[in-house]
């Protein structure tokens, strides 16, 4: 077949304009209608002044800027220095900017400057998504993962690796002063680079280890990141953070398509999820107006307190319980009257003593215990108990109400709508780390990440609202909403 003319060097013969270069549909114009829709009030709590300065040199316009950022973390850029290069060879950029070209520390500057401010523009794209009815508030997911930090897990030590790392350090300081004396030769302007890194280590592992001796200190620090902690993920342990998100769908008929929005997005250190199911419940809350009918969340969220949470606010929260073991306290009968216990065998437990309990969450904890006489000629001795002082139970203040979950769970409805959670919180995970480059933090220090995690999660609304507004544009009305 002939060939098609090619020509490197072909001129055009029409200069085209930038609008031409991009698709009607192309998800960079739904950026700029969503930077072009915020109001005064919304760029004051940016700290940013749309209009500009009066006097001065000019700069590059706020609204081009955050939608660098804004399309970068939606296709995964999220380095200032890849966003440069990408103003200077992609025409969505090129759309975005004007065809201007701002350098990465143009870039970054705008983004140190605001992104604790663009925490904001999260409840910005779930409000939107209210007033527009796309959301189905009846069911939400909750759930946390963990997100590797700007740092090495070989860089965490605890307090012996902390103390060999500091006499390490001190002999290599030894040496290398000994190695830079000269005799009568006149000092040198500045410490050699070796010695002043080493010198520079000394102080940082001198701190961390200052800072281990205070209260509720963590066991283990990190020198690259003394805020990220070494955490044990699917790919094995990581230094990094707890990074959480509230996910609920869509509307099934909205676009004809089930999608995803993150109705409220936190980082932690905390490695565990416990303490972080209320505050999810409220943030998602407050940024959606509603209170969701039914959450769902993984067993790492069960607690007693978190179960007296939900029932104060009176919210229905599925989490899975782990199977019993047999002759669990639970298979023991009690009889208020007396204050006492019976077990499956017809034996009496009776108060004991009082304790707090171990861990983390110290409350006061009632321990019942059996003659250890009777137990010990009991046919199920070695099976209920191998104490020969008798089978005791430890009975917290939240046991009942961690009986009546379960018993909750075991209905064939609430069964079935827990299943509905990994076809929730898992795909948005999915999709922040496999296609918005989320599997790593790029910056240090908690506060830095909790704005870079609202961001991604900002990025990942506004993927789902710009598929809503390709497929639904007569129902989309983003600048009078």
């Amino acid at each position: 077949m002939p060939l098609r003319p090619w020509d490197r060097e072909q001129a055009w013969l029409f200069p085209p304009t930038l609008d031409e270069l991009l698709a009607a549909d192309h998800p960079a114009r739904f950026v700029a209608a969503f930077v072009d829709a915020l109001e005064s009030a919304t760029w004051a709590e940016l700290g940013i002044m749309p209009e500009g300065e009066p006097l001065g040199a000019p700069a590059y316009h706020p609204r081009a800027l955050l939608c660098v950022w804004l399309y970068g973390f939606m296709t995964g850029v999220r380095s200032s220095r890849k966003l440069e290069m990408a103003c200077r060879d992609q025409v969505p950029y090129w759309w975005l900017t004007g065809r201007q070209r701002p350098d990465h520390n143009t870039l970054w500057r705008f983004y140190q400057g605001h992104r604790q401010q663009m925490r904001q523009l999260l409840k910005g794209t779930v409000g939107i998504a209210m007033r527009l009815g796309l959301v189905d508030l009846a069911v939400q997911a909750v759930d946390g993962t963990k997100v590797a930090g700007n740092a090495a897990k070989d860089r965490s030590y605890d307090e012996a690796g902390l103390q060999r790392l500091l006499d390490r350090t001190e002999a290599t300081i030894a040496e290398l002063e000994a190695q830079n004396e000269g005799g009568d030769d006149p000092p040198p302007p500045r410490l050699p680079q070796q010695l002043a890194q080493q010198e520079e280590l000394r102080a940082q592992v001198q701190a961390a280890l200052k800072g281990m001796t205070e209260e509720a200190a963590p066991l283990r620090v990190n020198l690259t990141d003394p805020e990220a902690v070494l955490m044990k993920g699917r790919q094995g342990f990581v230094a990094g953070y707890n990074a959480q998100a509230m996910v609920s769908p869509l509307k099934a008929s909205t676009a004809g398509e089930r999608g995803l929005l993150i109705t409220a997005a936190e980082v932690v250190s905390d490695p565990e999820d416990h303490a972080q199911l209320a505050p999810m419940l409220e943030a998602a809350q407050e940024n959606t107006g509603q209170r969701g009918e039914l959450t769902l969340a993984d067993g790492g969220y069960l607690s007693g307190e978190n179960l007296a949470v939900c029932q104060q606010r009176e919210q229905a929260v599925a989490m899975p319980a782990d199977p019993l073991p047999p002759y669990h306290k639970e298979s023991f009968t009690y009889d208020a009257a007396t204050d006492s216990y019976q077990c499956p065998e017809g034996q009496l437990l009776t108060l004991s003593h009082r304790k707090q309990q171990a861990g983390r969450r110290r409350h006061p904890v009632r321990v019942y215990r059996a003659s250890g006489a009777v137990c010990r000629v009991c046919p199920l001795f070695g099976q209920c108990t191998k104490d020969r002082q008798g089978r005791s139970l430890e009975v917290g203040p939240y046991d009942g109400q961690l009986q009546q979950h379960r018993a909750w769970m075991a209905q064939d409805t609430i069964k079935e709508a827990y299943r509905q959670r990994k076809e929730l919180v898992e795909p948005a995970f999915g999709i922040l780390k496999e296609q918005q480059g989320a599997r790593r933090f790029l910056l240090r220090g908690l506060a830095k990440v909790r704005a870079e995690w609202s961001l991604l999660a900002t990025a990942f609304n506004l993927r789902t609202l710009c598929r809503v507004w390709v497929a639904a544009p007569q129902r989309w009305a983003l600048a009078g909403s």
